[in-house]
């Protein structure tokens, strides 16, 4: 297999563990509606395929308006950092790696993307940044990842598209890209096949070792 060079990576589920705040702000959205809270175990399936759908999954297709995304985003803003941590081995995963050989292509919008990673001072280490609303497709589309690889003026076999999802697979896949599942996250893999599997968040430190800076 030709040697790694670029990682991409999801950011949701992959790099952090966001499931709290993600709960949290679901629940005050939907307790302005009247409805109970859900529990945590039930939000996890919901997220992966962006904002709307996820809004949309935790109220109904019949209560659902496209106000409530606006109104969810507002109240995710406020709560974006109370528990959202990286999850074990990633802060030393991205020191090993340079940033200029480094993306974060997510479904997650782009500023509230670029709003969690200066929380967790993780901003320096990408040198491009692709969110769900950056382009017009998101992932599973190939788009965000080609578009990712362009910035990183990177071919798709030198790449990896890093991801707990099937829509970080499928994307990666048709742009071009190998790919890692990562099992510790929210998602799923679609009975898809991956080029790298990391059981726990450390794997990905033995799986994609320090890059050396000629």
């Amino acid at each position: 297999m030709t040697k790694t060079e670029y990682l991409l990576f999801d950011l949701d589920g992959t790099l952090v563990d966001s499931v709290p705040d993600l709960a949290t702000s679901l629940n005050l959205l939907r307790a302005g509606l009247g409805l109970t809270p859900l529990i945590q175990e039930n939000v996890v399936p919901m997220i992966g395929d962006g904002v709307s759908t996820l809004v949309k999954r935790a109220l109904g297709e019949k209560l659902y308006q496209p106000k409530h995304v606006e109104q969810f985003m507002q109240i995710y803003s406020e709560h974006l950092l109370d528990n959202t941590l990286c999850y074990p081995g990633i802060k030393e995963l991205l020191e090993q790696h340079p940033a200029d050989k480094m993306a974060i292509v997510t479904n997650k919008p782009y500023q509230l993307t670029i709003d969690l990673l200066k929380g967790l001072n993780l901003t320096r280490h990408f040198k491009i940044v692709i969110g769900g609303d950056s382009f017009t497709e998101k992932k599973p589309h190939p788009l965000p990842v080609i578009k990712a690889l362009e910035g990183l003026g990177a071919l798709p076999h030198q790449a990896v598209m890093i991801g707990d999802h099937h829509t970080d697979l499928y994307s990666g896949r048709d742009a071009g890209t190998t790919t890692c599942f990562c099992a510790y996250g929210m998602g799923n893999n679609d009975g898809l096949t991956s080029d790298f599997y990391a059981e726990q968040p450390t794997d990905l430190l033995k799986l994609f070792p320090e890059t050396s800076v000629e």
